[in-house]
């Protein structure tokens, strides 16, 4: 295999996952998912640069998959949507939670609307400081900031527990 074919073998081995997870909380299907998630690497493979800059590649396959998903959400054949019950089983490749609680966590989070599922999924789910998310969305950091905390109010009101003024978690 030629070193170039490696290289992007290694650079998809690497964050596949990633783009899938993200194409899949947008479109809420496996084949729409798995095939955008090809369309975001066939595009990668035209960018050899990403391929040595982890940080940057991973930033540029996340925005791509997120406008390849809107672009596809709003065709006309996209009109209805099926909504997912079982998040856990439905994201075979990510492991499923230990408990209930957060299994029901997960669900809400996927329930959200796509501004705050999005933000709260990179903040949460893949680690992204809001200043990262800011820059992988080009959204200003308040915005950002804004949308955790609006995302993180509507999942403790769907949850129904009130947060805690510092950490935002919810109480018991």
């Amino acid at each position: 295999m030629p070193q170039e074919d490696t290289a992007f073998a290694q650079f998809y081995a690497r964050h596949v996952d990633t783009v899938y997870r993200v194409c899949y909380i947008r479109m809420k299907n496996q084949a729409d998912a798995e095939d955008l998630t090809q369309e975001t690497f066939l595009r990668a493979m035209k960018e050899p640069q990403l391929w040595e800059d982890d940080a940057h590649g991973r930033a540029w396959l996340i925005v791509t998959a997120s406008n390849l998903c809107k672009n596809a959400l709003r065709h006309w054949f996209r009109a209805s949507r099926q909504e997912v019950e079982d998040w856990d089983q439905a994201m075979g490749c990510v492991q499923a939670p230990p408990d209930a609680q957060e299994s029901e966590v997960l669900s809400a989070v996927m329930k959200l609307p796509d501004q705050y599922k999005t933000v709260i999924y990179l903040f949460y789910y893949e680690g992204y400081s809001s200043t990262e998310i800011a820059q992988i969305l080009g959204k200003k950091e308040s915005t950002v900031r804004s949308l955790l905390h609006r995302g993180r109010k509507q999942l403790s009101q769907t949850l129904g527990g009130e947060p805690d003024a510092e950490s935002g978690r919810r109480s018991s």
